[in-house]
């Protein structure tokens, strides 16, 4: 025996349950491809009209014209049982701080996050992944001669980072990228580094010299003391085994520091021409 439905009320082929409170007349006055009460369009994907889907937006007007949880959701893919993807995608960038912050996370910390797996976080990382190259793309294909083109080569990836991250760049004799490797992520303050993981992925390189860089989350790109004492280890070690370190990059919110400038030893620390 089937329960009796209230009179005035109307199921919601989405739900597959009674739309709550929508009299039979409201789907009179919806258009004709819309399926479904009005009330349930922000719940149930299928009750949207067609054309204000994020997909179809997206391909009318372009991804400028989209929310951020909208793109968010179109990489999703899908909703779960009883949410859609705008909905996930709206949970997942108020769980994770915003966007800057989820760009840098591993798929394992994304994976934590209520409506995402492995699966879904994995996909997450890559596009943001994606993003990152091709930011970077333009500056792997010029040499590296000055503090200005680490920045602009390191900028996507540290751009929004909450914790300290130490990168080194392996350059070639003619300036050019030969390896980019993050050596080790700390804290919000600060990072230890310690002189053997920075050169032994240059000697694997056969770099002929070297750039270090780190971030400040705070966004102030003035070396602190530390930075300073580090950059000293890192000449002397560099001076050792032949692998001269030519600057030392600290990347703040738009901007950066050279370490050889600030501290006036640049005819020391000359670039290679």
């Amino acid at each position: 025996m089937h329960a009796r439905r209230p009179a005035g009320r109307t199921e919601c082929p989405g739900h597959r349950t009674e739309c709550p409170g929508q009299p039979d007349d409201a789907r009179a006055s919806a258009p004709d491809d819309w399926r479904g009460c009005p009330a349930c369009t922000l719940h149930c994907p299928a009750l949207v009209h067609p054309s204000e889907r994020p997909r179809e937006r997206l391909v009318r007007l372009g991804g400028h014209a989209l929310l951020t949880e909208e793109l968010l959701a179109l990489v999703l893919g899908t909703g779960t049982a009883r949410r859609t993807a705008v909905e996930v995608a709206r949970d997942i960038l108020s769980s994770g701080g915003g966007i800057v912050p989820l760009s840098h996370a591993t798929s394992m910390e994304l994976a934590g996050l209520p409506g995402l797996g492995v699966a879904r976080a994995s996909r997450l990382v890559a596009a943001f992944e994606l993003g990152r190259r091709a930011l970077v793309q333009p500056a792997e294909t010029a040499p590296i001669r000055g503090p200005g083109d680490v920045y602009n080569y390191l900028w996507p990836r540290l751009n929004g980072c909450m914790q300290e991250a130490f990168w080194v760049l392996a350059l070639d004799a003619r300036n050019m990228v030969t390896g980019e490797i993050e050596i080790s992520r700390g804290s919000l303050t600060g990072v230890e580094v310690h002189p053997r993981e920075v050169f032994r992925p240059l000697i694997r390189h056969a770099a002929a010299a070297a750039v270090v860089a780190h971030n400040h989350p705070s966004g102030d790109p003035t070396p602190s003391e530390p930075d300073l004492a580090v950059t000293r280890r890192l000449r002397r070690a560099g001076d050792l085994l032949g692998i001269p370190v030519i600057d030392h990059v600290v990347i703040g919110a738009g901007g950066f520091s050279s370490i050889a400038e600030v501290a006036g030893i640049e005819d020391d620390w000359e670039w290679p021409s």
